[in-house]
């Protein structure tokens, strides 16, 4: 990757967490008579991502997506108080997926009757999404999508939990040699660390991801 393309991926990534946090900032004030705040905020930081990413290659609009972020987290927090998940139904993962779809419809609905009072044109509107029509009866290429983005947010979630339990070098060292798959002799010239570093990085970093992300695969387990 060139450092323009870092760059690019740089500022795309500062817009997403800008809207990222005016989402958030909306949900929790939305929550806020709960005595249970913090959890739906954790929540909100673990599966955000992974419900933004889905809804937008539906073919959601970036607005479209952060609404259906947080209508799907507000259906799921109202749910949850009245205990209408039950593990013995299914996992975590298929039950948070048929919410995200259900809220994905929605919007979809929305644009088709705000399309019809402007006069605009649904059926060529439509088109133009990866999955045309999410309410696929099999689910086949939801369930197909939605596999690939819940592996790459359980990672994404343990690295943010990572970073938050070892140092900013050891972290940024990491991220460079393991993430972002610098070879080692670029790591040591640009972030000037020795060699012992940077393979001392990779292993007490990628024991705390490894450690992290079996929490997070025995949280959904459980339900």
């Amino acid at each position: 990757m060139s450092i323009d393309d870092e760059e690019k991926d740089e500022g795309r990534d500062e817009a997403l967490q800008h809207a990222f946090a005016k989402t958030r900032k909306s949900l929790i004030a939305r929550l806020e008579n709960w005595e249970d705040q913090r959890t739906w905020d954790e929540f909100y930081q673990t599966y955000w991502r992974l419900i933004y990413s889905v809804a937008i290659k539906a073919g959601l609009r970036n607005e479209e997506a952060f609404d259906c972020v947080q209508e799907t987290i507000l259906s799921i927090a109202k749910q949850s108080k009245k205990n209408l998940y039950d593990p013995k139904q299914g996992s975590f993962k298929t039950w948070l997926m048929n919410m995200t779809r259900w809220r994905i419809n929605d919007q979809f609905r929305k644009r088709r009757k705000d399309t019809a009072m402007t006069g605009g044109d649904w059926e060529n509107d439509r088109k133009t999404a990866v999955i045309d029509r999410v309410e696929d009866p099999e689910g086949d290429l939801l369930s197909r999508l939605w596999d690939v983005e819940w592996k790459k947010n359980l990672a994404d979630a343990a690295l943010a939990r990572v970073k938050a339990q070892v140092s900013p070098k050891q972290y940024q060292i990491f991220d460079c040699y393991v993430v972002k798959q610098w070879d080692a002799a670029r790591v040591r010239e640009k972030l000037n660390v020795s060699m012992a570093q940077v393979y001392l990085a990779k292993h007490r970093v990628g024991a705390v991801l490894k450690r992290e992300l079996a929490k997070l695969e025995e949280q959904n387990d459980a339900g």
